[in-house]
């Protein structure tokens, strides 16, 4: 089935926001042949709108396309608009009829704006966070993770995290297999976790030589499928324990623990979706140990049990 988006443009909109979501979803393909998606970008006034960039972009399409979508995408926002009220209501009309929202950016402001967010989470860059926070008290504004997904709305960070952002959706959409090889076309690192922090202070190291941490998560990916000792995992790379929990998370963002749980879960999909190996192999595999401990961490991160998942994302 051909998902369709629409991407709203704006007055002094960025250019490299607004062909995120187009290089994304206009990118995935089903097996290489048909497209996934069918991407229209669209404005509250058709016709030539300046860009930030000192050129002008032409867009054919108005709000109307909004009624038939099935995902909305901002893409950013001037932080400093009031959104008018027509694209206020075209959002929360959109959002109603069950379409999925996603604000990229500043985008959560509009969103933000539109009322459906009233109660619930929204990220956004984390140098705009506190005017979001400001503006919206009743909304949880996170500027420590890189996208918060609440199934009907999805928002994220600034610039390079929409990209993961998108990419996070192609995952939910069609599954890992097509999002790594989606990543792998458009160059782009496979998964980073919504949870990862926004701003790390030390994303790489200073000085020159070999990076202890990436030889430790190179390790350890090679190794999910056998238990991984955080004492046995810090030795590899001659460190203390201490000392490597700290360097893991200025490194990433989060605990070593943390970021190996998300990678044996990626495994677990990418084996039920293009394999046939029975739960108890996956589990096994992918270093769950059992299938009932499979279940459990499946269950809580994504809400469908392994089997279901691959009934609905299976190639093999």
């Amino acid at each position: 089935m051909v998902r369709s988006v629409a991407v709203i443009a704006f007055p002094d909109i960025s250019p490299f926001h607004l062909s995120v979501p187009s290089l994304v979803f206009g990118h995935a393909e089903n097996r290489g042949t048909a497209p996934r998606y069918r991407v229209t970008i669209c404005a509250e006034d058709p016709g030539i709108l300046p860009t930030n960039a000192g050129y002008d972009i032409a867009v054919r399409s108005s709000l109307d396309t909004l009624v038939e979508a099935d995902t909305v995408v901002v893409p950013s926002w001037v932080q400093a608009r009031r959104p008018s009220d027509a694209l206020l209501e075209a959002i929360r009309r959109a959002h109603g009829r069950g379409a999925r929202i996603v604000g990229l950016c500043l985008g959560a402001f509009p969103i933000a704006d539109s009322g459906i967010l009233d109660g619930r989470e929204a990220a956004t860059h984390w140098h705009a966070a506190e005017d979001l926070a400001r503006r919206h008290p009743q909304v949880t504004v996170r500027s420590d993770v890189l996208w918060s997904d609440l199934g009907d709305v999805v928002t994220s960070a600034g610039t390079a995290a929409a990209l993961d952002c998108c990419l996070h959706l192609v995952r939910s959409d069609h599954g890992v297999s097509a999002a790594t090889a989606l990543a792998r076309r458009l160059v782009l690192a496979p998964h980073r976790s919504g949870t990862q922090a926004q701003f790390i202070p030390v994303p790489v190291r200073e000085q020159d030589g070999e990076d202890e941490i990436e030889r430790a998560m190179a390790w350890a990916r090679m190794n999910l499928s056998e238990p991984v000792d955080l004492d046995h995992w810090s030795r590899v790379v001659l460190m203390t324990r201490r000392t490597f929990t700290r360097r893991f998370r200025e490194r990433t963002g989060s605990s070593p623990q943390q970021w190996l749980l998300v990678q044996r879960l990626d495994r677990a999909r990418l084996l039920l979706e293009t394999t046939e190996l029975g739960v108890d192999a996956v589990a096994g595999e992918s270093g769950f140990g059992s299938p009932a401990s499979l279940r459990l961490h499946f269950g809580r991160a994504f809400g469908i049990s392994p089997s279901a998942h691959r009934d609905l994302f299976s190639t093999a």
